[in-house]
Order: structure tokens, then sequence, then C-alpha cells
């Protein structure tokens, strides 16, 4: 076992917008004055997500869905592991953690699709209360997550934020991306760019 390549650039940089975008929308959600930092911020998740989505399918290999995303089965068998405090390996995203990813990202592009209508003035204020409740089961999906994060560090002894930014992971040399797709990043950081103020102006 050493450290090897696991998450690409797009992951990387995907995952840190995306947590950044969400907490500033959390935190102006409330204020009148910071109205239009509020919609930028939630287009900034909106575009990640949006992106995220067929990465979920072209990406590198553990960015892809088909490696983490696992049936009921799986994900009762390594919450129960977690319980016993024994969890069981994973070069990616272990089997819960492969569905809070899925769930974030359509509680994103719903939570952003809600709050763009509202912005606009659409749909009135029935709109506005849905987006708020998408948002604050987003906040609650976000927590479980974290906690999963903070306890899968603990319980295999590996830094997992740190893995999330340096891309790195404990595995076996053959288990190794090959490439953190630089270029991808690049059209990710365009893209978001380009969604997030048609999204928000």
């Amino acid at each position: 076992m050493q450290k090897i390549l696991v998450w690409d650039w797009p992951v990387r940089i995907g995952h840190w917008l995306m947590v950044g975008g969400f907490i500033v929308a959390w935190l102006t959600s409330e204020s009148e004055t910071w109205r239009l930092v509020h919609a930028c911020s939630g287009a900034i998740v909106i575009a990640v997500a949006l992106f995220r989505v067929p990465w979920g399918f072209i990406g590198s290999r553990y960015a892809r869905f088909v490696d983490f995303v696992r049936g009921p089965g799986s994900v009762i068998g390594y919450l129960s592991s977690l319980l016993k405090l024994q969890p069981a390996p994973h070069t990616g995203h272990n089997p819960a953690g492969g569905w809070a990813i899925v769930i974030l990202l359509a509680l994103g592009i719903a939570c952003g699709v809600t709050g763009w209508a509202t912005y606009n003035e659409f749909g009135g204020g029935w709109l506005d209360d849905v987006h708020e409740g998408l948002a604050a089961t987003m906040l609650a999906v976000v927590i479980v997550h974290v906690a999963g994060v903070i306890s899968g560090s603990v319980l295999h002894g590996e830094n997992l934020v740190r893995a999330m930014l340096t891309g790195r992971k404990n595995g076996m040399p053959d288990e190794a991306i090959p490439s953190a797709r630089p270029i991808a990043a690049i059209i990710l950081l365009a893209w978001v760019a380009a969604a997030s103020w048609w999204l928000a102006s």
C-alpha cells in the first residue's frame, strides 16, 4: 500500500467549489443586501453539479458512478461494518458515501433550479418555500456526509479531507488513475464561470 492518485482535478475542484458555494449561499440566504452574492454562489453549486453528472460517465475511474453507486445490500453492509468500527477500505468512494454524492448532486440541481426561478420571480411564494426546503435537506445530507468523512478518517487512519485536496489515498500502485485530467479541470472552471454569470444575471 502506498499513496496513489485517486481523485482527478475536476472531482477535487468541483467538490470544493460546491462546498464554498453552498456555505456562502446558506450564509447569505436571509439577506436582501447579499442577494446577488447568494444567487452567484447558488449558481456555482448548480453549475458544478451539472458538470459532475456527465463527468460521472466519462471521467476517470473513481469519478464514474459505476465505480461507487452500489445497491442497498452494499450500503447496509458498509454501514454495518462502520458500526462495528471495522469498515471495509475502498480506494474510491465507499457505498454510503457514493449515495451521499448522488443525493447531493440531485439536491444541488433541484435547489439551484428553484433558486434561479425564485430569483427571477417565477412561481411565487410556494416555489421559495420549496427552495428553502431543498436547501435545508441539502444541509442535513451535508452534515451526515461530513460525519461520515470524519468517522471514515478516524477508522481508516487516513485523512480523507487531505485526500480531496491532494488527490492521493492509500492503495495499490495498479489502482492509481493515470492522469489528473488538467484540461478537463480548465473546462470545468470555464463552464462554471460562464454558467454562473448567466444564471445570476
